[in-house]
């Protein structure tokens, strides 16, 4: 299945959903095409001296084929609304454990939506 044929994000709150099917579908380039080629992912946690900045698609795919290979799975959670203000969008999901996600998203020049940040919480 190539990028083009995969369902896009019309509405930042899609963002979520798909990146959490395409997990479970092992689809890694189904992963990454939910994001800006410049975004990050921040998977540092307070003190954390293991977590780091990831940037860019190259990094973000090798970093969710990892996970993927890893067999762990996403949960879905309790999305909370998304704040939107313009082309910018704040989402999150309150995760069973309590924890918060918090990613940033940005309308496209098509009307569709990508995360150019992401606040990766372990768990």
């Amino acid at each position: 299945m190539g990028i083009q044929t995969r369902d896009p994000a019309r509405d930042p709150q899609d963002l979520e959903r798909l990146l959490v099917a395409r997990q479970h579908q092992g689809d890694v380039e189904g992963m990454v095409a939910l994001f800006e080629p410049d975004a990050v992912i921040d998977t540092t946690e307070g003190d954390n001296a293991g977590g780091r900045l990831i940037r860019g698609h190259a990094a973000i795919r090798a970093f969710f084929a990892e996970l993927c290979a890893s067999g762990r799975k996403f949960n879905v959670g309790q999305q909370v609304p998304a704040v939107v203000n313009g082309d910018l969008a704040l989402t999150g999901t309150r995760r069973a454990d309590g924890a918060m996600t918090g990613e940033v998203a940005r309308r496209q020049s098509d009307g569709t939506w990508l995360w150019i940040i992401d606040k990766y919480q372990h768990g």
